[in-house]
């Protein structure tokens, strides 16, 4: 589901409100650092003949008012300590705050795409929390740019209004007692109407609103709860929806006629406990698509778009669980999968076709490029005449664009001998992620391209010429960001062909300038360092730029990253050998990452910190337990830490992708291998730990209780040293939506790793 402009960092969550513990105020003096010690409750377990005691389990017994009444004060205690061994930093995370901040600022807006005759954005408001999602006539003024205030909205030359504000997120959050996240929200293709789904804190779900774009009013219908995704049909009047079960499984698909007083008509529903569903429709709104898969299954219907009531056609299906996506193109179905072939899985995604109208079995398609290991199609995009790839050849990252109709004459051919058209990139790119790119009939497509070594660069690519423009970066050496509003002689375009500048730009600029490339500016010699990791769900390592990580980097630390099995880029052998009982490939790969960096020289011994979030915190955590000695500070960000009990007894409700990357308890290998991995079951006894700094929020998708229960342990069994602290930050604030939350979080964090390093 592509999302409308999404203003802030999307982070792969599942919301819950646990309580809201009262935050203690800060002390003038700290009081001695004395680590706080919870009560101890001994609780025995057992299970495939293995016992185990836990004395912290009472933790996460939220139903005991109690056990409750115990964590609230534990929480205040965890404060305070946090408080009193960082007190001598907080110059020093007023100086860093600042310095992530300023960077951050820039984030005014995000760029206007254009989608037929509108310019669609996300801006900030001046002293407001939340965004504003507003558009414009692109033929009012083409011309108005503004770097420094987006909000404007204004053509200072008629002196007439030309922005239209289509939902204030702000008074969203009045909605939704002060609080706005929204997950989902689609424009209709007649720009007349936008569904938009927002969490509901009071009930735990994304609750489903429709809103008119001429008069700004809600619709009285849809308004449905438990909303998991959303699909116009082609007229723009009609909306399909999935909700999810108690269990948030996604299983019912309804459709809704805006302005019809008629009841919402359940087009599908999914009995099967372990099959989920999903929708979207095709970019030229022909067809709406629906997945249903399973782990041992995966088909693909179609409705038509124009007559949503004409029933579901299967047109794929496959015996295994598989990654697919449909697009239509001038009567052709294009589906892009890593199905297995002939039974046999591959490592690898494809592209498949067939004619729409083809009454044949729905297993039969045709390949459309030759198979080539050596040039491996990792994402496509499709508009009216071009198709764009994103090939990854050998260990780098190429863009290219094909034009269509393909021919399909002589059955499959490959890539390299198509008339491909290689388009312009940076050096050092890790990622190359396509945009909402909505306009089916533009030549004109946008993508994000990411590097360790530059900010994210928003570039529109013209794939009948191959010129390039960047819409959008921030320029950390002049602290100066590019934000295009129409055309303006600041932004940079060139020609794929020649390299050529087209805009009043210096043209001896070398290309790494062009892309505010800083690799020439930053070189390790030795020195601190901190280690990236995630490795679960085949999931990518976040390795794009990240402007606060600039402060440790102009103090001279070295950043790295551990690309394990486990995680995504490598195929699906490479995320296969890091999951269930092979999940000890995934930390081993960790910890030899980590004595690469200190055998070669690249950073200095103890002075190596370990960094993960949600499943990369137990990556981290269990490298810790079977390394201790390697790293001398770690942060785990809302980290899963205590896997035997979350997985055994879900507080939380768990979905066949968690146990099929973690384990399932009841099949005995993987409950010993489990056993053996959760970092909460393994803290060494008698041992020096690291610094750790774990942070939690009362909305994590693992439960705050799973932070302090290891935490509590980290310091029962470690030896006690009061330069090796462990501590437990926490906030009640929802700070992904919020940069400047986010700038003072990350400000603690590196006024922490800073603080170990010297002590």
């Amino acid at each position: 589901m592509r999302h409308l402009f999404r203003f802030s960092a999307n982070i792969r969550r599942n919301h819950l409100l646990l309580r809201h513990y009262k935050a203690a105020k800060a002390a003038a003096t700290p009081s001695p650092a004395t680590p706080p010690k919870p009560p101890k409750k001994p609780q025995k377990f057992s299970f495939h003949g293995v016992t185990w005691e836990d004395e912290y389990s009472w933790m996460s017994n939220l139903s005991d008012k109690v056990a409750m009444r115990h964590m609230d004060v534990y929480m205040e205690q965890e404060e305070k300590y946090t408080e009193a061994v960082m007190f001598d930093t907080e110059r020093l995370q007023d100086k860093l705050h600042s310095e992530m901040a300023s960077r951050m600022a820039f984030d005014l807006s995000t760029p206007p795409l254009r989608w037929g005759p509108w310019l669609y954005y996300r801006r900030a408001e001046e002293g407001k929390q939340y965004p504003v999602l507003c558009r414009r006539l692109a033929s009012l003024n083409d011309e108005f740019i503004s770097h420094k205030h987006p909000s404007a909205g204004f053509d200072f030359t008629t002196g007439k209004r030309i922005e239209q504000k289509l939902v204030d997120y702000n008074q969203e959050a009045e909605r939704f007692g002060g609080y706005a996240y929204e997950e989902l929200s689609e424009v209709s293709p007649n720009h007349l109407f936008i569904a938009y789904t927002m969490y509901d804190k009071d009930t735990d779900y994304f609750k489903l609103s429709v809103r008119n774009l001429n008069s700004g009013s809600l619709c009285s219908k849809p308004q449905a709860d438990r909303v998991s995704n959303l699909a116009w049909a082609k007229d723009g009047q009609t909306l399909l929806y999935v909700v999810t079960d108690q269990k948030k499984r996604p299983y019912r698909i309804y459709y809704s006629l805006i302005g019809s007083t008629d009841e919402d008509v359940l087009l599908l529903e999914e009995s099967d406990e372990n099959v989920y569903l999903n929708i979207r429709h095709t970019k030229d709104f022909r067809f709406v698509t629906v997945n249903s898969f399973s782990i041992t299954s995966s088909k693909v219907f179609l409705i038509n778009a124009a007559d949503p009531l004409s029933g579901l056609k299967l047109v794929w299906e496959c015996d295994a669980q598989a990654h697919c996506i449909i697009e239509h193109h001038h009567g052709y179905l294009y589906l892009f999968t890593d199905a297995p072939k002939g039974g046999q899985s591959v490592d690898y995604h494809y592209l498949l076709s067939r004619r729409v109208d083809d009454p044949s079995n729905p297993r039969k398609w045709e390949e459309v490029f030759v198979d080539d290991q050596d040039f491996i199609i990792q994402d496509i995009d499709f508009s009216d005449k071009y198709l764009a790839l994103i090939v990854r050849e050998g260990r780098n990252l190429q863009l290219c664009s094909v034009g269509l109709p393909l021919s399909f004459a002589k059955g499959a051919v490959k890539v390299r001998n198509l008339d491909t058209q290689f388009l312009s990139l940076p050096k050092h790119v890790c990622q190359i992620s396509p945009g909402p790119n909505y306009d089916f009939y533009s030549s004109i497509m946008r993508f994000i391209i990411s590097s360790p070594v530059m900010p994210d660069a928003v570039v529109d690519y013209d794939l009948a010429t191959g010129r390039w423009n960047i819409i959008q970066q921030q320029n950390m050496l002049r602290d100066r960001t590019r934000v295009l509003y129409g055309t303006d002689s600041a932004s940079i375009s060139m020609d794929s062909s020649n390299s050529k500048c087209s805009s009043p730009v210096n043209a001896d600029l070398e290309d790494d300038q062009l892309w505010n490339d800083l690799f020439e500016f930053y070189a390790y010699d030795k020195k601190p360092g901190i280690l990236h990791g995630h490795g679960a769900y085949g999931e990518l390592l976040d390795k794009r730029w990240r402007s606060e990580l600039k402060s440790l980097l102009d103090r001279g630390w070295v950043v790295a990253y551990a690309d394990v099995r486990g995680g995504g880029g490598h195929g699906k052998k490479w995320h296969h050998d890091g999951r269930r009982t092979k999940k000890h490939n995934s930390i081993n790969d960790y910890i030899s990452c980590a004595k690469f960096l200190i055998e070669r020289g690249i950073v200095d011994e103890d002075k190596l910190a370990g960094w993960g979030y949600s499943a990369g915190g137990l990556l981290v955590a269990s490298a810790i337990n079977r390394s201790p000695d390697l790293f001398r500070a770690a942060v785990l960000k809302v980290p899963f830490l205590d896997a035997t009990n979350t997985l055994l007894h879900p507080i939380l409700p768990l979905q066949a992708v968690d146990y099929e990357e973690f384990g399932y308890p009841g099949d005995l290998d993987d409950f010993l291998a489990i056993r053996e991995y959760s970092p909460y079951d393994n803290i060494q006894k008698d041992v020096l730990y690291p610094a750790v700094l774990v942070t939690s929020t009362f909305t994590t998708r693992f439960g705050v209780w799973e932070a302090a229960k290891w935490v509590a342990r980290v310091r029962d069994l470690s030896i006690y040293d009061p330069t090796r602290p462990t501590l437990l930050n926490l906030t009640t604030d929802i700070v992904e939506e919020n940069l400047y939350l986010q700038s003072k979080e990350s400000a603690l964090e590196a006024a922490f790793l800073i603080k170990m390093m010297k002590s």
